[in-house]
């Protein structure tokens, strides 16, 4: 009688056991599910973010280079190659000019002087006639 008493007693404790056990595993299994979901978010948010830094870092490397290869800008080169073209015209200019500094500086006087003289007595003084 005891032991049927106990095996009683067993079978109960079982009973509830299996009975909490299973509504607990449906519990654990909506947070295991709700989990494994925040977890994938997670991963997606920290992939697109790492994709994006790496983008960035690379942009940023690739511009570094140019940087050090000198293609950094095409304006550079092209203000770079007038600046040279208007100083080798300039000493061009200056080795192959037919008069010397002085005479041409004269002469440039000169033409400013008349110039700015005939404009003096073609005025009137008066602003519109």
């Amino acid at each position: 009688m005891k032991m049927h008493k106990e095996k009683i007693l067993t079978n109960i404790m079982l009973g509830a056991g299996v009975y909490l056990l299973d509504s607990l595993r449906d519990r654990m299994a909506d947070g295991v599910d709700d989990f494994r979901s925040r977890a994938r978010d997670r991963y997606g948010d920290f992939r697109e973010t790492a994709g994006d830094t790496y983008d960035t870092v690379s942009d940023r490397v690739s511009r570094a280079g140019d940087v050090l290869r000198g293609e950094d800008h095409p304006m550079m080169g092209t203000a770079a190659a007038v600046l040279v073209g208007v100083g080798l015209g300039v000493g061009i200019g200056m080795l192959l000019a037919p008069k010397s500094g002085e005479q041409t500086r004269s002469d440039i006087a000169d033409k400013v002087r008349d110039r700015f003289s005939r404009e003096k007595e073609s005025s009137t003084g008066t602003f519109g006639d």
